[in-house]
């Protein structure tokens, strides 16, 4: 069953799971992931099995800084240290050529590898007393709302044989940024808190920002649906907010409150309020009464190029629109 632990314990139980194979949860900035020995192929397994991961879904690797990273790319280059320097640890993830001591497990058969380093003293800790790098998806059946809480892995997987280390509710919510830097021009393939324009202002050069191309994924959450509560979840304007009856659990940013809602989160106003709160009040609607979830239309921004709220808002969107669904079975969450 799943048993929840913190303190130095925690990481001392953690280890000793992680050097068996079995899988662990843990925190991060971003949101809590579900972790694995990166070189035991077994162990990688385990996780896409505890998830019901699609195979040709990559992982991320977490390391403890650039030395770690050096030893799962075939070159570390210039440009990865100075992203390096500046955002890690952090919530970047960078893609570059694997080494042949990443499992293929790991990279869905790629050749290239995602890593990053978390900006988080527990998730630090844990990979530094293991002296591995570890796998960190998201800690929720795939395709599930992301866990930025303990108790919100717990949720995800009662009844599962899983050590969870407590480490409070993650400060950024969302997942990380992430950037390849393995062509001629680097390109985000993830959006995240990270924008473009503060990775171009470090390497000196545009950034790009693209769909994943078709073929073997080198990054996580671009395939299918991801982030998604099992009740049918909808993206509304502000002006039909005032149709959400009693069936209907509201999330908003314009109102202060409701009584005509079956339930009701307020949502920050800045873009790094709501970013961190968005999947816990998503997990609040779906423990509510209500049979929908009504999510408001983040406010619109000017889009100047290199604004920051404007880019995070646009981050912010992209999980928003993976997460709405209609009103149709989705046994995926059953």
């Amino acid at each position: 069953m799943t048993e929840i632990l913190e303190g130095p314990e925690a990481i001392v139980a953690a280890v000793a799971r992680l050097g068996l194979g079995e899988p662990i949860a843990f925190p991060t900035e971003t949101v809590y992931g579900l972790g694995a020995d990166a070189t035991d192929a077994d162990a990688v397994e385990r996780i896409f099995s505890l998830k019901g991961r699609p195979a040709n879904n990559p992982l991320i690797v977490h390391v403890s800084g650039p030395e770690m990273a050096d030893d799962l790319v075939e070159s570390w280059t210039d440009e990865a240290q100075k992203l390096a320097d500046t955002f890690w640890p952090g919530s970047l993830t960078l893609v570059l050529s694997k080494s042949g001591s990443v499992p293929d497990v790991v990279t869905a058969g790629g050749a290239t590898v995602a890593i990053r380093c978390p900006a988080h003293p527990i998730a630090l800790a844990l990979i530094e007393s293991l002296g591995k790098p570890i796998v960190g998806p998201s800690a929720n059946p795939s395709g599930w709302i992301s866990p930025t809480t303990a108790d919100h892995v717990a949720r995800g997987f009662g009844g599962k044989d899983l050590l969870i280390i407590e480490g409070g509710a993650c400060r950024a919510g969302i997942e990380s940024t992430v950037l390849d830097l393995t062509s001629d021009e680097p390109t985000i393939l993830r959006l995240g808190v990270i924008s473009h324009a503060q990775i171009a202002k470090v390497l000196g050069r545009p950034v790009h920002i693209t769909p994943q191309d078709a073929g073997v994924a080198r990054s996580p959450g671009v395939l299918g649906a991801h982030y998604q509560p099992s009740k049918p979840t909808l993206l509304k304007s502000t002006g039909s907010l005032k149709d959400a009856d009693k069936s209907v659990y509201l999330i908003s940013w314009s109102l202060k409150n409701t009584e005509s809602a079956g339930g009701f989160a307020p949502m920050p106003h800045d873009p790094a309020g709501y970013a961190r709160d968005l999947y816990r009040a998503m997990h609040d609607g779906e423990l509510s009464d209500a049979s929908q979830i009504w999510i408001e239309q983040p406010p619109e921004t000017d889009d100047e190029e290199g604004d920051a709220n404007s880019l995070l808002w646009a981050a912010i969107l992209e999980r928003l629109t993976r997460a709405c669904h209609p009103p149709t079975p989705n046994p995926t969450h059953k």
